[in-house]
């Protein structure tokens, strides 16, 4: 796992140290220098000291927060260095004009790697997954062109999920089949797995966008709202399957995670428990910091860099109306 992110479980105390972070618990003293850290997400109480938020803001450390049940809380956001208030404007009005545009594109996005990893099982030998390819290939495209208004948009994103969750049946043990999606709380163990994998990826996501120009409460897809970052919501979205779900599918299918072992039993199985959270992120930080050869950069680059090109991407589209097309997991880029 790489070190520039820290994972915290345990009830403990979080300082500044001279140049360093002091993280105590029941064991001990920790110390995570400074240098090495870019986040710290945080899935049990903690008690922080101004001197220690001054010292994370001074260098930038984005400190994510989290509750028993998973949920995120939010978000500790240092003093943003790269502020252009041309682009806030620019974007604000791309919202108002062009908003239908990046939404439909996002929307596509998610489709076209959902094809990808359904494609996938089908080579494979799992022949069920026939009329699924065929809805991504042929309906969606015709669906996205006769929406006139966001909450269409969204219904066919509705309808896109929700026919990649009723493949699963075909390809996952039958502990991880799902029914349908519910999130808050999550019901069953494959819901748990989702909710929590989508969670680690907006934070993720969150502090990608940080380090662009882009504000993060104006997004297209999902309704800008008070007191949240709903662009990370946005340009999350087209990487949930080739991330969170590719993630899933790895632990799951080869039996690296399982219910009675990884799973609360006393919440219905509904909570990874911290061995099972444990396990996870090491595959999902493994995945995210995956690399591949980009086709147009000639050089290779990770997942986690990719999200960062889709927020360059739409700031292209944004200040030279250059076509948004996010990341395609076929073509790699």
């Amino acid at each position: 796992m790489k070190s520039e992110t820290k994972y915290i479980f345990s009830k403990g105390d979080l300082t500044r140290q001279d140049f360093s972070i002091k993280y105590k618990n029941e064991t001990g003293n920790f110390y995570l220098p400074i240098e090495k850290i870019k986040e710290i997400y945080c899935f049990n109480e903690l008690t922080l000291s101004t001197k220690l938020l001054d010292i994370l803001s001074t260098a930038g450390i984005i400190v994510h927060f989290f509750n028993y049940h998973e949920n995120y809380i939010g978000t500790f956001y240092p003093k943003k260095a790269l502020i252009s208030g041309r682009l806030t404007v620019k974007q604000a009005i791309v919202f108002e004009k062009n908003r239908l545009n990046i939404a439909k594109a996002i929307v596509r996005g998610i489709a076209k790697n959902i094809r990808s990893v359904v494609y996938h099982y089908y080579r494979h030998g799992v022949k069920e997954m026939k009329e699924s390819i065929d809805f991504y290939n042929k309906d969606v495209e015709k669906l996205l062109e006769n929406s006139e208004n966001i909450k269409q948009i969204l219904s066919v994103e509705g309808k896109i999920w929700a026919t990649f969750y009723s493949t699963f049946k075909y390809f996952l043990p039958e502990d991880f089949v799902i029914n349908k999606r519910v999130k808050r709380p999550p019901d069953n163990p494959i819901n748990a797995l989702i909710s929590f994998g989508n969670t680690l990826l907006y934070t993720k996501t969150i502090s990608q966008i940080y380090n662009t120009h882009l504000e993060q409460s104006i997004s297209f897809l999902h309704e800008p709202s008070e007191g949240r970052f709903s662009l990370c919501l946005d340009l999350s979205e087209v990487f949930k399957v080739v991330i969170v779900f590719k993630t899933i599918f790895d632990l799951v299918n080869n039996r690296k995670i399982n219910v009675e072992k990884h799973f609360e039993k006393k919440v219905n199985y509904s909570l990874l428990n911290e061995n099972g959270k444990k396990i996870f992120i090491e595959a999902f930080e493994n995945r995210l910091n995956q690399t591949f050869e980009h086709p147009k950069l000639n050089r290779k680059i990770t997942y986690k860099q990719a999200i960062k090109l889709d927020g360059y991407k739409l700031i292209k589209y944004i200040m030279e109306g250059k076509e948004f097309i996010p990341f395609d997991l076929e073509k790699k880029e």
